[in-house]
């Protein structure tokens, strides 16, 4: 995509992998993906070639690492955005335990809408519930987003 990219590009790129099955570390739409997977799978679709490749992980990696590796990641490609703030588009960590890292993913489609993988599932659009809202620890913007 050229030019500056729009929050209805980010939604409708990230509807796109709406099916694609769960599958951990991949990143391939109506292949297989994890909740990183999608997020690096738009990436692409928007930007190009991604800013970084992570490296392999397992399921439990936040628990056994006890660092913020997700939302340092975030941190280095996406502009942080003030909690209570997001918008359609943006990007949203979400930690299980208020003491343990960030370790989940999705993209904001709507105020009350979230586009996630999540294991046992595929790529769906969801209510961004209260359960939600409450484990929601960081977000993000895409870089050169215009409103």
């Amino acid at each position: 995509m050229s030019g500056s990219i729009s929050r209805t590009d980010i939604v409708e790129a990230a509807r796109l992998w709406l099916g694609t099955p769960y599958h951990h570390q991949a990143s391939l739409r109506d292949v297989g993906c994890d909740c990183l997977g999608l997020v690096r799978g738009v990436w692409r679709d928007l930007y190009g070639a991604e800013p970084e490749t992570p490296p392999p992980y397992s399921q439990s990696w936040a628990e056994s690492l006890g660092a913020e590796t997700l939302a340092a990641a975030a941190l280095r490609h996406l502009q942080p955005v003030e909690r209570g703030t997001e918008l359609p588009g943006d990007v949203l960590l979400f930690r299980w335990r208020p003491h343990l890292p960030a370790k989940h993913c999705a993209i904001l489609s709507a105020s009350d809408r979230i586009i996630h993988a999540h294991d046992g599932a595929q790529v769906g659009e969801v209510a961004f519930s209260p359960w939600w809202r409450r484990h929601l620890s960081h977000a993000f913007s895409f870089p050169g987003v215009s409103d």
